[in-house]
């Protein structure tokens, strides 16, 4: 199955899924299930420290953030890194929580963070509750979203005064 076949611009009923919009060429709604056919997976041994829970231990698969979002073709320029490095994620999941993150994270040039769309935590498949946002160099879970019901890419137009 191609990844075009995995990628659908209409929300599924029934089924967990999430937007990508912004500034993107290309505008995405993706489940669990397309996350899981549409890019390699990877998987993440992670222990973060959960404010009410204390230390959680999690084994999470999925695709890479940055893989994913690539698809959605951001409106930079790609050999242009400066134009890359100004380029944020908003990130929100069904629970009303929210974390942005940039672009230089997950950009191979920069960071190169393996920021994970997980589509399965503890061997368990996420389709029902949808796929969380895993950032496995993080100490402490509050940019781990459960069930994303959005990304949105946009470029910081900040100007120096």
């Amino acid at each position: 199955m191609s990844r075009q076949d995995t990628v659908s611009h209409a929300r599924p009923t029934g089924v967990a899924s999430f937007t990508v919009s912004g500034e993107i060429a290309r505008p995405l709604t993706l489940t669990v299930a397309g996350l899981r056919e549409g890019w390699p997976q990877h998987r993440a041994e992670v222990v973060f420290d959960c404010a009410k829970d204390g230390p959680q231990h999690h084994r999470f698969e999925g695709p890479l953030l940055h893989d994913v979002l690539r698809t959605a073709a951001p409106a930079f320029d790609p050999r242009r890194r400066k134009d890359r490095s100004r380029f944020l994620l908003v990130i929100s999941g069904g629970d009303g929580h929210h974390t942005a993150l940039s672009w230089a994270e997950i950009d191979p040039d920069f960071a190169n963070s393996a920021i994970l769309l997980a589509t399965r935590c503890d061997d368990t498949d996420l389709d029902p509750e949808g796929s969380q946002l895993v950032v496995p160099t993080d100490r402490c879970g509050a940019r781990y979203i459960s069930a994303i019901t959005a990304i949105r890419v946009h470029a910081s137009h900040m100007h120096a005064s």
